[in-house]
């Protein structure tokens, strides 16, 4: 049996103001074909399908159109939700499309519901999908007073566990579980929404011990911390820190004895980026930079005094260029105190907040005024799970 993990779709996401559809839709029309010619028999989603919770009508669109064609194309589909996803909307017909062959996975409640499939000689894959947990939202449900990602983490775990546990007791099953979530030892890149307000909440590997394989998202650069626990992550780059990456997803053989075979995979697309460092001068003289030309570049010039219409000139060779750096070779690095240039370094949203107040009056917030943001872009986020 062959399996595709993939996760962090994000469908309707723009880069630097630019959309992204178009390329989403190349992307998926490279799945479709992808598992069409190598008899995919699943395709694992592991959130973060949409980017917001309320996506525009064309984007949910190219979802639908999406999941008829991967189904069309011989696989199921299981879906999971991730914390840019409103679980209620994603979750929507979920017992009819379960019936096409498409299983979403959006309430606490089916931690312990896997999707199976036959393996042959009476053996079964059994793939448990996890939505994206939200602690406070989450918390009464799995039985908790409280507790961070790592304690509904373990708990919703421990549930799929359980009925792990006795579908073994009757018969030979392989495992995934798949979760949304930040893995210890992840490398994160710059386009991902931070999970928690002013910290990290790391999950530990070994709440995912007991499963022959953990299909995990939400971070973007596809890694394995493990032989077993993988991010596939984003299928295209969503960030300039994404524009060395490898991107596509990971491709599992799965046979009665287990897990076989991991391989990487991916398909060509048009949507590439670039980081171009130079003179003006030398960057649109220059052959080599001629593979530049139709990407989304960031350029970081160097000249001893800035260029007049710097980005004009830059675009006149480069027009997808997005973002434009200066660091004067020989002089001290040039402190950004752009308020884009903040937006661009933010992290998270609360470093977006706090860059804004930096920037209108020279400093940033108080110890009682960063209080208040982490409460306010609590609500904002708690507002958001629940819709």
């Amino acid at each position: 049996m062959k399996i595709l993990h993939t996760s962090d779709w994000h469908l309707g996401r723009s880069f630097h103001g630019a959309g992204m559809l178009a390329a989403q839709a190349e992307w998926l029309d490279g799945l479709v074909g992808f598992v069409a010619e190598n008899g995919i028999d699943a395709v694992l989603v592991a959130g973060d399908v949409y980017d917001r919770a309320l996506p525009a009508v064309d984007v949910v669109e190219l979802l639908d159109s999406a999941l008829v064609r991967l189904v069309e194309a011989g696989a199921r589909v299981v879906v999971s939700s991730g914390n840019h996803d409103s679980a209620v909307r994603l979750g929507f017909a979920s017992h009819l499309l379960e019936r096409g062959g498409v299983h979403l996975r959006t309430r606490i409640e089916q931690a312990a519901d896997p999707v199976l499939f036959p393996l042959g000689d009476g053996a079964q894959l059994a793939v448990y999908a996890l939505p994206y947990l939200e602690p406070r939202l989450v918390a009464p449900a799995l039985g908790l007073d409280g507790g961070g990602h790592t304690a509904v983490t373990q708990a919703a775990v421990a549930r799929a566990r359980a009925d792990l546990a006795i579908r073994r007791s009757e018969g030979t099953v392989v495992s995934v579980i798949m979760a949304h979530t930040f893995a210890g030892g992840g490398a994160p890149t710059d386009s991902e929404r931070a999970l928690s307000i002013g910290g990290l909440d790391v999950v530990p590997l070994s709440v995912f011990e007991g499963f022959d394989y953990a299909a995990l998202g939400h971070l973007h650069g596809r890694q394995a911390l493990s032989e077993s626990v993988r991010y596939s992550g984003s299928p295209l780059a969503y960030s300039f820190s994404e524009a060395r990456q490898a991107k596509g997803a990971w491709l599992l053989g799965v046979g009665p004895e287990g897990i076989a075979s991991v391989e990487p995979v991916g398909w060509p697309t048009q949507h590439r980026l670039a980081l171009l460092r130079g003179r003006l001068e030398d960057l649109l003289a220059d052959p080599a930079h001629a593979a530049a030309e139709g990407a989304y570049c960031h350029v970081t010039l160097v000249d001893a005094e800035r260029p007049e219409r710097a980005m004009e000139r830059v675009r006149t060779r480069f027009p997808l260029a997005v973002a434009l750096a200066f660091e004067p070779e020989g002089a001290p690095r040039e402190r950004e105190t752009s308020y884009s240039a903040r937006l661009t370094a933010a992290r998270s949203d609360l470093d977006v907040c706090s860059g804004f107040l930096e920037h209108v009056r020279g400093r940033g917030p108080s110890g009682a005024e960063s209080a208040a943001l982490v409460e306010a872009l609590e609500a904002v986020r708690l507002a958001e799970a629940s819709a």
